[in-house]
């Protein structure tokens, strides 16, 4: 009988992290989050796992080590905030503000799993010219870890989001390269060898029904066959469409929306209506033939390639790359929040992939 690996999520939201590396062949041991409804995503998608809600600062190691039976993980995961990072700089990075980074660290070090993985904005690698990242590299350099860093974009891995997060990973008896890119910026009948075009926006939803001035419910039937690959994968084991609502705007909105054109934004609309909302991504309609801009957490500032509306919860999940049959709960608002949150799962997948071999 092979070596089990074993993972817990803490600041786990919905799960996309802990899901993606359960395919790469993790057993997920539990979620931990202050934030219940995400919880109940989590839940309904990690059968078999166990969850702590609560604040992080207020769960001793003792109680995550009863809940999971005395299990040591293999892996701590998960995405602490970096908003208590202060402007008084690195200094503080002892300062109760900073207490989620300083939590993540704390669970690590009691439990000694065998590595961890940290994700977080690109932001992270330049606030405050790069000490922050030094400095988290340095506490787990302490504990034994040997960490690797590097800022990824989701779409050079096959997930149609040009979404950049920084990760670490570090593990006590190996240094770990992360895989290469194998999806690329190519030219329409280019494809030279060992090169894959990134996935596009109509690649990754344009199965999905439109809903063109039509809302439609939790629950709804194919209407379409899969038309690329990406497609059937996220379909795999699926009968119908979850969490594919549309929203409701007000004929103000849908007017605005009409007028600007596929991948284009607020610059695009007639003067009196640019300052209404008038920074970088407001007012940007999504582009067929190009990976989405990262899907943020419901603001309302991206809109479907065709129709005048924002993306339903599952055209922003299936640019997530979370598959159709992961079920998102909670109001539309929290669904929105808990995708935009996620970890895309194929990227955790691919990663988790990568860092078996070191195990």
């Amino acid at each position: 009988m092979g070596k089990k690996f074993t993972i817990i999520d803490l600041f786990s939201g919905c799960g996309g992290l802990s899901f993606g590396l359960q395919k790469a062949g993790f057993d997920v041991l539990l979620g931990v989050d202050n934030w219940e409804e995400s919880l109940k995503t989590f839940a309904v998608n990690h059968k078999r796992s166990k969850i702590l809600t609560g604040d992080i600062s207020k769960i001793k190691t003792k109680e995550i080590i009863n809940t999971i039976n005395g299990q040591i993980p293999t892996l701590v995961v998960g995405g602490p905030p970096c908003q208590g990072f202060s402007l008084s700089g690195p200094r503080n990075f002892y300062d109760n503000r900073n207490r989620l980074y300083l939590e993540f660290i704390r669970i690590v070090k009691d439990l000694k799993p065998e590595g961890f993985i940290i994700e977080n904005v690109p932001g992270l690698a330049s606030l405050f010219n790069g000490l922050i990242k030094e400095r988290i590299i340095k506490e787990f350099s302490r504990l034994g870890y040997s960490v690797n860093a590097k800022i990824l974009n989701a779409s050079d891995y096959g997930i149609p989001q040009n979404r950049k997060r920084i990760i670490f990973v570090g593990l006590k008896n190996a240094f770990f390269e992360f895989p290469k890119p194998t999806y690329f910026e190519i030219k329409p009948g280019t494809h030279p060898d060992g090169k894959k075009a990134k996935i596009t926006v109509w690649e990754a939803i344009s199965d999905l029904p439109l809903l063109n001035k039509k809302v439609g419910v939790e629950a709804i039937p194919y209407d379409k066959s899969p038309k690329t690959d990406y497609q059937r994968e996220m379909r795999k084991g699926s009968k119908t469409i979850l969490n594919h609502v549309a929203s409701l705007h007000t004929n103000k909105t849908v007017e605005i929306i009409s007028m600007v054109p596929e991948g284009g934004n607020y610059k695009d609309l007639p003067y009196k209506f640019k300052g209404i909302r008038n920074f970088h991504i407001a007012w940007t309609r999504l582009h067929k033939d190009k990976p989405a801009p990262t899907i943020d957490t419901g603001h309302r500032h991206h809109f479907h390639p065709i129709v005048n509306r924002v993306p339903t919860v599952r055209e922003s999940a299936r640019l997530q790359s979370f598959p159709d049959t992961f079920k998102f709960l909670g109001t539309k608002t929290a669904q929105y929040k808990q995708v935009g949150n996620a970890v895309p799962p194929l990227l955790a997948f691919i990663i988790g992939k990568k860092v078996l071999k070191y195990l």
